[in-house]
């Protein structure tokens, strides 16, 4: 059957969704806050299983073209120099799977085309309050419906979701500059730390949409209320800082003049133990929030969007809903799991927990099986995303 489906949101799960479900022959409007759908945010890493849902929708070569392999996660302590997290996404040099850093400017570009060009509706400057039989409520709009199915892709902060989330202790600030040679591999996400309450980062992030110049998302952890006195103070004391726990960053961070290209992100962990309800499906940040410590959280929201249109395809849509949400609950429970357990060893006040990574965690990482399955858990395979819905041979 072809069905009338509303999305609200035009975020990457939402395009996301919007353009596997029209290629299904179903009628798709996208519902967007924004005056024109943009995206929010700075450079993030697409792990193999999100790419291979960026194939499904055609998208995955437009966003390689723009984006910048990544091989390796390592990171040291800032004090000891002692390495302290050190993941490949292949064993084998040659191996063919890799993290793909991109710009979320140039991701959005290319899942937007590909909604486009399978004939999505996309709606701006609407914002979406409340779902009412069947019927979208807006802001400063007229309701809108009947749909045969709402699916919520706003956020985290969605007005569809009764998600309960508890904020993290801590946030991070994130911006984009232009890369410079400064030692760095261009295929690895380096980090320093220093012990829980400073995480620097430097991502090589491939090129911005109508550019070719290579870019780096840089990012710098802090607790979620230090944000005002982060602004208020010089740049120069913050810089400072960087040059002395990082001096090899330096000619990375130095291209930061204006507090205004640093953004700051806060961050909470919940998840629904039910992510639909009657006519109304929830995906992405709107179903399960978390720390972004695991590089999870785009992937995830596609995830959710290729299960959820792989159970549409296979089931009548009263029983698509829970289909979807039994093929996503094991993978999406296991890394919130992860991220709850590994989050406070990097983002929180604590002298104990760092102490442990560094001296039994790191090391016990090194040896036997434990590194392939680091490797798993990164790329996002640890366990099947969708097992219930793959078709077995």
């Amino acid at each position: 059957m072809s069905y009338n489906i509303a999305i609200a949101g035009a975020g990457i799960g939402g395009l996301t969704a919007a353009a596997l479900l029209a290629r299904q022959g179903h009628t798709i409007t996208v519902f967007d806050q924004f005056d024109t759908p943009r995206p929010v945010g700075s450079g993030l890493v697409i792990q193999p299983v999100g790419q291979a849902v960026l194939d499904e929708i055609d998208a995955g070569e437009a966003a390689r073209a723009k984006g910048n392999a990544v091989r390796r996660m390592l990171g040291h302590e800032a004090d000891s120099g002692r390495r302290v997290l050190d993941v490949t996404y292949d064993h084998d040099p040659n191996g063919i799977h890799v993290g793909l850093a991109i710009h979320r400017a140039a991701l959005f570009d290319a899942i937007l085309q590909s909604a486009l060009e399978a004939g999505v509706a996309i709606k701006p400057s609407h914002q979406v309050t409340a779902l009412r039989d069947r019927h979208l409520s807006f802001r400063s709009h007229d309701p809108q419906g009947p749909f045969d199915l709402v699916i919520d892709s706003s956020g985290a902060s969605s007005p569809l979701s009764p998600i309960q989330a508890k904020p993290l202790p801590y946030g991070a600030i994130w911006g984009t500059v232009p890369w410079r040679d400064c030692g760095l591999p261009q295929d690895q996400l380096t980090q320093v730390y220093r012990r829980a309450d400073r995480i620097i980062g430097i991502m090589p992030s491939g090129t911005l949409p109508g550019s070719d110049i290579q870019q780096a998302a840089v990012f710098w952890s802090m607790p979620r209320d230090a944000h005002d006195a982060w602004r208020a103070a010089p740049l120069s004391v913050w810089q400072a800082e960087v040059a002395r726990l990082w001096p090899d960053a330096a000619p990375i961070f130095e291209q930061i003049t204006n507090h205004d290209q640093m953004t700051m992100a806060r961050y909470a962990h919940g998840t629904l133990r039910k992510p639909y309800g009657d006519n109304l499906a929830i995906i992405g940040d709107a179903a399960h929030k978390a720390s972004p410590q695991l590089g999870q959280g785009a992937n995830m929201a596609m995830l959710d969007a290729s299960a959820l249109a792989k159970a549409i395809a296979q089931h009548p849509l009263q029983d698509a809903l829970p289909a979807y949400a039994m093929a996503r609950r094991w993978h999406v429970r296991i890394y919130q799991a992860m991220s709850w357990a590994f989050t406070p060893q990097y983002q929180s006040d604590s002298r104990i927990l760092p102490a442990f990574r560094d001296h039994l965690l790191f090391p016990i990482s090194q040896f036997g099986p434990v590194p392939r399955l680091l490797t798993r858990l990164v790329r996002g395979d640890m366990i099947p995303p969708m097992a219930s819905l793959t078709p077995r041979d």
